[in-house]
């Protein structure tokens, strides 16, 4: 798992285009906000399931209708993420 995912960020720089300096929890939470899977496992690859956890867990818990609008698609991709991770560690 990486700790400082400039290299990896690069790759996306589309996700917070008007700040290509943010820090790793911005750029996570702003691809919870827009939910979609290949970038959710490929941000849990770099940085790990529990990390998106948490950085869900916080904009879950703020309650904007961003974070209500994404929370099922969220919750599932993240369900699915964590099935194949315990699949393939068995």
């Amino acid at each position: 798992m990486s700790t400082g995912g400039n290299a990896f960020w690069q790759a996306r720089r589309g996700l917070i285009w008007s700040n290509p300096k943010a820090g790793d929890s911005v750029q996570i939470r702003a691809a919870l906000l827009r939910p979609r899977f290949g970038l959710l496992l490929d941000i849990a690859l770099e940085y790990g399931v529990e990390r998106l956890r948490a950085e869900w867990a916080v904009l879950d818990e703020e309650g904007t209708v961003a974070a209500k609008r994404a929370r099922r698609p969220v919750e599932r991709i993240l369900r699915h993420i964590e099935e194949g991770f315990s699949r393939a560690a068995a």
